[in-house]
């Protein structure tokens, strides 16, 4: 499953997650943030029970956005017990952002 995090739910569905969490931070007009998204759909489903995988819309969500001081998009960030342990930026393929995300948990 993959959610839409927005600022009203961030603290509880993210912060306070008992999962590590996945957020994509994207922008509905960003092209690699769109070609990112089955990528990131399939790791909710590959990595089901161990992570939560969700995105975040910038435009909509300003303020976190700066907070994790995402400056270009689209930007991914591996959350546990409420700290960033991994963070990286751009697109890239499937096995290499499969092997990211295993490697952070």
């Amino acid at each position: 499953m993959e959610y839409k995090f927005t600022a009203a739910d961030f603290d509880q569905e993210v912060l306070k997650s008992d999962l590590p969490v996945l957020v994509d931070f994207y922008a509905d007009w960003c092209g690699p943030c769109k070609m990112m998204g089955p990528v990131v759909s399939s790791m909710a489903e590959k990595f089901d029970g161990k992570l939560k995988v969700g995105k975040l819309n910038i435009d909509d969500n300003m303020a976190i956005a700066e907070k994790y001081n995402v400056t270009s998009i689209p930007f991914f960030a591996i959350i546990k017990n409420g700290e960033v342990a991994a963070s990286r930026v751009g697109a890239c393929g499937a096995p290499d952002f499969e092997s990211w995300v295993q490697s952070a948990l």
